[in-house]
């Protein structure tokens, strides 16, 4: 009886696989632009501006006579939803005359209208110029990231593989927000830690694919670059899975248990790592496979001319 079990030999990167994976990603990509450029983001008072309220209530919350008195006193555009518990509610307006305190009294007069007094646990503002920086800000922030990894993976490997790693985290990013646009989900400044996080993470797991094959194609010599790819992949796959499935179950956990402010984040999060496992495999290699890499691209050149000379 065999007590080590032998590698897994899936073959990742064949012809067929590779062509099925680029038109699913394809598909996945120009989905994401289509919804984005038809439907857009839903965006949160981080960018569009506006006031959100946390409201404690004594009892479970009506929901429909709150936004029913919210209506009556002019307030039609007011989102309203559960905020974990029964009785804490969470309403999003777009900005409004006055300062704070005016606003802030306005609205607690109103949803005290049906005679029950309230908590406001929780009042922010923020005006639509700020938010449009912070839009920007973010935005800018998420290609600074993806030029400085270009660079960091192009000193460190070369820049066959620096493009597939920018291709495919670009791949995820892209993905991850469009999913946010084709399903309606409110996009905040934590869905863009979120996504900036899934970048971090698939470099990682992209970047430690990419050193067990560069150590491939000096050890098992003479076989093709497919190959030497397969096998490190597949050498790799028990590492990859266990650490996405872990981490998934966290963020699953944080999901179902984190409540109504942290659930975009954990969205994010868990879409990003299922789309960046994918991509470590199916993007960032298969991209770095089809610029013919090779173990010549990965040899440093001989920089003193008189070393030449005492080679075999």
């Amino acid at each position: 009886m065999r007590l080590i079990k032998e590698k897994t030999s899936i073959d990742f990167l064949g012809p067929t696989r590779r062509k099925v994976a680029l038109i699913v990603s394809a598909i996945l990509v120009i989905a994401s632009f289509a919804s984005l450029a038809v439907r857009g983001l839903e965006f949160g008072i981080d960018f569009t501006g506006g006031i959100l309220l946390e409201v404690g209530y004594q009892q479970a919350a009506d929901m429909q006579a709150i936004r029913g008195d919210l209506a009556r006193d002019g307030y039609d555009d007011a989102q309203v939803q559960r905020f974990g518990a029964d009785d804490v509610v969470l309403v999003r307006l777009p900005p409004q005359e006055g300062d704070g305190d005016q606003v802030r009294e306005r609205l607690r007069s109103t949803l005290e209208s049906g005679g029950e007094q309230i908590d406001l646990r929780r009042v922010e503002f923020v005006s639509p110029q700020v938010g449009s920086e912070l839009a920007e800000s973010g935005a800018l922030a998420m290609v600074v990231a993806l030029m400085l990894i270009f660079v960091y993976v192009m000193i460190r490997f070369q820049w066959k593989f620096s493009a597939g790693a920018v291709v495919a985290l670009a791949h995820d990013a892209i993905v991850t927000v469009g999913f946010f646009s084709i399903f309606g989900l409110p996009f905040d400044l934590t869905v863009v830690a979120a996504v900036l996080a899934v970048i971090g993470y698939s470099l990682n797991d992209t970047v430690v694919a990419f050193d067990r094959i560069r150590e491939n194609f000096f050890a098992l010599r003479g076989r093709s670059a497919q190959e030497l790819m397969n096998i490190s992949i597949n050498e790799m796959l028990a590492r990859t899975l266990i650490t996405g499935l872990t981490t998934l179950l966290v963020l699953v956990a944080l999901l179902v248990l984190g409540g109504e402010s942290i659930a975009p984040f954990s969205i994010a999060l868990i879409v990003g790592i299922i789309i960046g496992t994918y991509s470590s495999v199916y993007t960032a290699s298969a991209t770095a496979l089809a610029l013919n890499v090779n173990a010549q691209d990965l040899i440093e050149p001989i920089k003193d001319p008189s070393l030449i000379d005492d080679l075999p």
